[in-house]
């Protein structure tokens, strides 16, 4: 059997593979998105922005400094970390106590200031990044020619996110965080350092967002609006699968990458709303998203 619905397999399988990809980068971000919300109780809007810096501070360190590839991976999550580790110590550690509206609003404006700045002095137009030499050529794969570093990107952002979930569902580490989040005063009894792991907890979940742009700089042209066009879609995912189920963002996410290479395929011109469809119609049957626990 060639075709599907008028659709050669070779064609099919090729958008479900990108699909996949996207559904990668998807998970990255909404996995941070989900763990700030679900550990910190905070709607980070500005994720977005620190996925932008981390393509621009990979972007700098390629250009500037000379740094190659595997070093530019490393540092520019550890420097986007870093920022949002100032950010929680000087804003966000002030409201986790009150209505999520705040966060949203100073998260949306940090947000704003982070593009309006590189949009003023790097200007609006992208950056190019070329893919490292280590990850040129492709696999064939019989029905398509899968370039190496698409490759990479879907093996390096499965891993990271297995591992996050497993540090944090599978290990005492993770216990302790969970438990920080119910109850911080019997925690800090225990004498650990409870507003450390607040802010350990959201400059790795923005470290993640870092690394989720240099992985993508090599692929899409680094620019200060690359993160607002990919924060509303993280959004989606993570209220589809559930606003703090970490497991759920991800598989949501790859669900939903692997949808939008369907509708690609099948209906082109609906690609660009498919994941907001199946929102709305999770919204209305299941209110708390498919893998919430208050659900």
């Amino acid at each position: 059997m060639t075709d599907i619905f008028g659709v050669p397999i070779a064609v099919l399988l090729g958008q479900l593979l990108l699909g996949l990809i996207n559904g990668s980068f998807y998970a990255l971000l909404s996995l941070g998105l989900a763990i700030i919300f679900g550990m910190l109780n905070v709607i980070n809007f500005a994720h977005g922005a620190f996925y932008m810096l981390g393509g621009f501070a990979a972007w700098l360190l390629l250009s500037a400094l000379g740094l190659g590839y595997w070093e530019t991976l490393i540092a520019a999550p550890l420097m986007v970390g870093a920022l949002g580790a100032v950010v929680e110590r000087l804003f966000l550690k002030r409201l986790y106590r009150v209505d999520h509206l705040y966060s949203l609003l100073l998260t949306f404006g940090i947000a704003l200031m982070l593009e309006g700045l590189l949009r003023h002095v790097y200007g609006a137009a992208g950056k190019p990044y070329p893919i490292p030499p280590s990850l040129t050529g492709g696999i064939n794969l019989g029905f398509m020619f899968l370039p190496m570093y698409r490759a990479w990107v879907i093996v390096a952002s499965l891993a990271v996110c297995i591992a996050t979930w497993l540090a944090i569902e599978r290990t005492k580490l993770g216990a302790y965080l969970r438990a920080a989040t119910e109850n911080p005063g019997l925690v800090q009894a225990f004498g650990i350092n409870v507003p450390f792991m607040l802010t350990a907890t959201y400059a790795f979940c923005v470290g993640l967002a870092g690394f989720a742009g240099a992985l993508a700089a090599p692929l899409y042209q680094v620019s200060p609006g690359m993160g607002s066009s990919v924060i509303i879609v993280v959004f989606a995912v993570v209220v589809i699968g559930g606003m703090g189920s970490i497991g759920g963002a991800i598989v949501t996410a790859l669900a939903l990458g692997i949808i939008e290479g369907l509708t690609k395929t099948f209906y082109p011109a609906a690609s660009s709303i498919a994941v907001f469809v199946v929102m709305v119609l999770v919204i209305l049957i299941r209110p708390s998203g498919l893998f919430s626990r208050e659900a």
